[in-house]
């Protein structure tokens, strides 16, 4: 099966571009928007409309394949790509990269994908955002030609030996996180609420007390308003290196404070993301080591999300390799091609670490549904619902594709 065209169309996604440096510097809330003075390139606000772009491979049966170019919210900081704005990028895939990919068979994905990650042009690389987006068009090119689901080319292509199933879905909340926190309930999202505790003095507390008395309301609120007892969640709090910063990054306390956040929790397991940001990926590394081993040694159940210097297929090795935390996080739109974020999740169960498909609330409908057939190929320990911060969406369109997937595959069985 070949490519005889690409088209592209311009999209929106589920969230925002938010210039980080900007808002670092003191840019201020007004609702929704942000007061100030754009700094990073390619910005005209500090923040704006998220934007993608379709792609779509037509082939020579006149079926279409479809993949979203996306990136995160924090475009163009942190090491990140440019700012992805549609009408930058449409020219370079409907010019060179068209000229390079039409004609192309696209029955086996794998070494295609590979192709299109490490794609040129002009010796220059591709966007991280196109990478994204062209590999899930050609996965779901592969599946098209094949007549199977996408991940049951995942899984066959890359020997992954998983049977398919249904993976947990974990759901953020963004600052609503507490209307948002019984959408969940609500909906029995299996982790929850990812919570949004960027700040120390706002909402982690200048002794760690909000945090804990977030943690008690949520435990009360599962406990109160379950629909059933065996509605039992994974809390999953993300606090943006905050803890560490309230303490010092003193591995000693940070454990202690961790204790007392498990017994907030109880009966429900929790899993603490980014508890520091040290500054450096190495640092980063021997510091989640370091207090995952301090938790073990004093026999705390909480487990480690890492997140920070965490961004690429090789940092996930890296991190991987060195127990640093119980999980990772695997960044889907920063690793590029959807290639990486199948590797960084076989890997991570090849040494026993726990994989999270995570990505940005800055996706689309059609990235989310690609990233699930991944998951279920892959065996992930969860998902992230996505795009936007809405819960209810998120849990749809992740929820039902995953259905869709075991109902299909199920029918060939």
């Amino acid at each position: 099966m070949k490519i005889v065209d690409i088209v592209c169309a311009a999209g929106k996604t589920g969230f925002y571009f938010d210039d980080q440096q900007a808002i670092k510097k003191g840019a201020k809330n007004d609702g929704m928007f942000y007061l100030g003075e754009p700094v990073i390139e390619g910005f005209t606000q500090v923040r704006q409309a998220g934007e993608s772009i379709s792609v779509l491979l037509i082939l020579e049966d006149g079926s279409v394949a479809h993949g979203d170019c996306a990136a995160v919210k924090y475009s163009g900081a942190g090491g990140r790509d440019p700012l992805f704005l549609a009408e930058d990028f449409i020219p370079l895939i409907e010019g060179p990269i068209k000229e390079k990919l039409v004609g192309r068979d696209v029955v086996d994905f794998k070494e295609f994908a590979e192709e299109i990650d490490h794609m040129t042009i002009d010796g220059t690389r591709l966007h991280t955002a196109i990478r994204y987006g062209l590999t899930q068009a050609v996965l779901d090119a592969a599946a098209k030609a094949k007549k199977v689901t996408m991940a049951e080319v995942v899984k066959a292509e890359y020997n992954t030996g998983i049977e398919l199933n249904r993976i947990p879905i974990f759901t953020q909340s963004g600052d609503d996180r507490y209307t948002n926190a019984d959408k969940m309930i609500i909906k029995e999202a299996d982790v929850l609420p990812h919570g949004l505790f960027n700040n120390v003095e706002e909402k982690l507390g200048l002794k760690g007390e909000k945090l804990i008395a977030y943690i008690e309301w949520l435990r009360d609120r599962v406990l109160t308003h379950r629909a059933n007892e065996d509605y039992n969640p994974i809390f999953h709090i993300d606090v943006y290196g905050t803890i560490g910063e309230l303490l010092n990054d003193d591995i000693e306390a940070m454990t202690e404070y961790l204790g007392k956040c498990e017994e907030a929790a109880k009966p429900f397991h929790l899993r603490i993301e980014g508890p520091m940001d040290v500054g450096s990926r190495t640092a980063q590394m021997e510091a989640m080591r370091d207090l995952r081993a301090s938790l073990e040694a004093k026999g705390i159940t909480v487990e480690l999300v890492a997140d920070e210097w965490c961004n690429t297929l090789e940092d996930v090795k890296y991190f991987a390799d060195n127990k640093s935390g119980h999980m990772i996080q695997v960044k889907t739109p920063d690793l590029g091609g959807v290639n990486n974020t199948i590797e960084a999740i076989t890997y991570c169960n090849e040494v026993g670490i726990g994989s999270y498909i995570g990505g940005t609330c800055n996706e689309t409908g059609r990235s989310a549904e690609i990233c699930a057939n991944i998951a279920m190929a892959c065996g992930a320990t969860q998902i992230l619902a996505k795009p936007g911060m809405g819960v209810d969406e998120g849990i749809m369109l992740v929820n039902n594709e995953m259905n869709r997937v075991l109902a299909l595959a199920s029918r060939r069985a």
